[in-house]
């Protein structure tokens, strides 16, 4: 048997150690131990560390990306002031300007193994300026990125003048999701009613919904349960997706009892945003102060997706940021107080199967016959990858590796002791 690229000694996140990948066509053709190697045109040595499905954000906003510091920086740090930005920036924005910056962010999103971004992208400018740029820039990436694209109406689908016609102009042109922002409207039936109206328009055309929902500390903020409802009226089961949700964390528990069954019902998903939520929510409390991001824990044992999304990269809203969904899975671990082996995993799937999953990706993940698209990382397992942030030592895309990092090791000067030192370590060694 001949391969393209042959891994060897790999581990992989379902547990499985010891195997070899081998890839043919851009095509996973065997996963066994001691595949034959003398006909491999090219040898990648896993040396036992993790071979993983590539990441997968199942939020983001590509159009603000590394736009941070125009037209200023956010002197406060708050989601309203970064509103405020935004809104300043976008009659300067130029499509150059946004495809340039798009283009730079999905190179550090390569470099890290991040393959699959769905994107949400402001529709309430007329122009439509961000969705051709980002359209232009889906084309340009589509050899090795997958980006999604969802119609956005950021300043209210009913509240912003031009809004109800721009949306339909941005799918007409290309956009994969329908998008909202009910709490965002002027009153909590304005909200109702855009979501009853988007819903209808995904149901009409056959796409997909993922609306930001519920993005408030405010436990009357119950967007989420319309959202559920009208799921279901419009046989949208499976095909829609809560984003943010974050006001679930401050609502009391009896609600929230009923809440849950209604959402598993409509095969609702929701979308974690760790960073984010942390950052911009709660900024009204003293203390004690609430961590802000929805109930992931809850929602998966009601039976929820749950994905993680980076939600913003050097933007007006979030300073930081680096492509890195390590550091997002990271968070979640540690402010959803996910720290059992079970949780760990959750967190390691939500950015990469339970992500895929979450955007509708039917052609992903590591098995045979499955796309030669993967990460090796440095790192044994799915816990040490996420403890460690871990590098990215190889990057592979339709069978050809497209990214390369060298082994993270520091040279020690220490008497008596190693004279390299790495931050791996196999619990129970020492």
């Amino acid at each position: 048997m001949s391969f393209d690229l042959l891994v060897r000694d790999a581990a992989l996140a379902d547990g499985r150690r010891g195997v070899d990948v081998g890839v043919r066509g851009g095509r996973i053709v065997a996963i066994a131990p001691a595949l034959p190697t003398e006909h491999a045109a090219e040898v990648i040595e896993a040396r036992g560390r993790l071979l993983s499905a590539p990441f997968v954000d199942a939020h983001f906003h590509m159009d603000s990306t590394l736009s941070l510091g125009l037209p200023r920086l956010n002197a406060s740090g708050t989601l309203l002031e970064g509103i405020a930005l935004w809104g300043e920036l976008k009659p300067d924005l130029a499509v150059e300007a946004v495809v340039r910056r798009a283009l730079a962010y999905c190179d550090m999103a390569a470099a890290q193994g991040l393959l699959h971004i769905r994107s949400h992208v402001d529709v309430c400018d007329p122009r439509l300026l961000a969705v051709d740029a980002l359209l232009d820039v889906k084309r340009q990436v589509a050899s090795y990125i997958d980006l999604q694209l969802v119609a956005f109406p950021q300043d209210g689908y009913l509240r912003a003048p031009g809004a109800i016609d721009n949306l339909e102009r941005a799918l007409d042109r290309g956009v994969d999701v329908v998008g909202g922002i009910p709490h965002f409207e002027r009153t909590m039936a304005d909200g109702a009613d855009s979501i009853a109206r988007l819903c209808r328009i995904a149901a009409e055309r056959g796409l997909r919904v993922d609306m930001h929902c519920d993005e408030s500390d405010d436990p009357h903020s119950r967007h989420v349960e319309t959202l559920a409802s009208e799921t279901i009226r419009h046989g949208l089961q499976g095909r829609v997706t809560g984003s943010h949700l974050t006001s679930m964390h401050s609502m009391d528990n009896y609600y929230v009892s009923k809440l849950l069954p209604l959402m598993a019902e409509a095969r609702l998903s929701a979308v974690a945003n760790p960073l984010i939520n942390i950052t911009l929510q709660g900024r009204h409390d003293s203390y004690p102060k609430r961590r802000g991001m929805t109930r992931v824990p809850e929602l998966l044992a009601a039976g929820v997706d749950v994905a993680l999304g980076q939600d913003c990269c050097m933007d007006p809203w979030y300073s930081f940021g680096s492509a890195d969904m390590l550091e997002v899975a990271s968070m979640a671990v540690h402010l959803a107080q996910m720290t059992s082996q079970e949780g760990i995993r959750a967190c390691y799937a939500g950015v990469t199967d339970t992500a895929a999953r979450v955007i509708g990706l039917d052609d992903y993940g590591l098995r045979e016959g499955g796309p030669a698209d993967f990460v090796l990382l440095q790192a044994a397992d799915p816990f040490e990858a996420i403890r460690l942030k871990a590098a990215r030592l190889a990057v592979v895309r339709s069978g050809r590796v497209i990214a390369r990092t060298p082994e993270r090791r520091s040279a020690l000067d220490l008497p008596g002791r190693p004279a390299q030192v790495s931050l791996e370590f196999v619990p129970g060694s020492l």
